[in-house]
């Protein structure tokens, strides 16, 4: 019971935390609910989905169909969050001003809201996935159902708690500060997703790992409450891969630089004569 509610846990409180901090940073924005609603049901959909095919995705790619699947999902959320950074990096102080000009112009058509879904179905998918696939291989060793799916109650239980903790203090903060929060965080969450998905590929033999040039387990394991806290939020690895930096440090290079440009001031219209 115990390794079903951890894994789950912690896959539940990854998913959590993607949506606080998208619900967060675009509070007041009409529509946003129902979006992220349906992006809600779209990925427990397609959890279910890969539940039904779990034995031949494992088996995919020499054994290795788990991990390339799990890359696969990681870098399209690293995208999403990606748009979404730089969306929000244009129009955050909007939004900021005025929930009812941001509400206006989502029904403009001008903020492309959807993306909302398929960010969080993406999110929930990717957690989904990653659950269905770990309880596939706990039941496989020979775990009863009924244990199982009571530690598995109880870690989506204290991963939404979780989640749902951090989405109330994000609504603490004043709004002309939360999408300055919002970005960073969504920041450090799409490069530590990115990092993890170096970590899959080259688990499956597809990247090479580069070294590995420290292991801080000693101070701090992943396995520990507050690593796998850290780990979901800023990506931290014990002992990170060569690789893995580097995909990390691309992301963050990559964004800073995009929103930086994004919110640079126009150029200044010249008066007329």
């Amino acid at each position: 019971m115990l390794s079903a509610l951890i894994i789950v846990f912690r896959e539940v409180l990854e998913a959590a935390l993607v949506i606080g901090i998208v619900c967060a940073a675009t509070r007041g924005v009409a529509g946003r609910s129902l979006m992220v609603t349906l992006g809600i049901l779209l990925g427990v959909a397609g959890a279910c989905l890969v539940a039904l095919g779990a034995d031949a995705i494992a088996g995919l790619a020499s054994g290795m169909g788990q991990e390339l699947f799990n890359a696969l999902i990681l870098l399209a959320v690293v995208a999403l969050l990606g748009s979404h950074i730089l969306w929000m990096s244009r129009h955050g102080e909007q939004l900021a001003r005025s929930a009812d000009s941001a509400g206006r112009s989502v029904r403009s058509g001008e903020q492309p809201l959807r993306i909302l879904a398929a960010l969080v179905g993406f999110a929930v998918l990717r957690e989904g996935s990653e659950v269905v696939l770990f309880l596939h291989g706990i039941a496989a060793a020979g775990s009863s159902a009924g244990v199982m799916l009571t530690g598995a109650g109880l870690g989506v239980a204290l991963g939404a708690l979780a989640g749902a903790a951090l989405y109330g203090g994000l609504l603490g903060i004043p709004t002309r500060h939360l999408f300055a929060v919002s970005t960073a965080l969504l920041t450090l969450l799409a490069a530590g997703m990115a990092g993890q998905s170096a970590k899959y590929l080259i688990q499956s033999d597809y990247l090479p790992a580069l070294g590995y040039p420290w292991d801080t387990g000693w101070l701090l394991s992943n396995d520990s409450v507050l690593g796998t806290l850290l780990g979901t939020l800023v990506g931290y690895e014990a002992e990170p891969a060569g690789m893995q930096l580097l995909f990390y440090a691309a992301v963050v290079v990559a964004l800073v630089a995009g929103t930086r440009y994004l919110r640079r001031p126009g150029p200044v219209a010249a008066s007329p004569a």
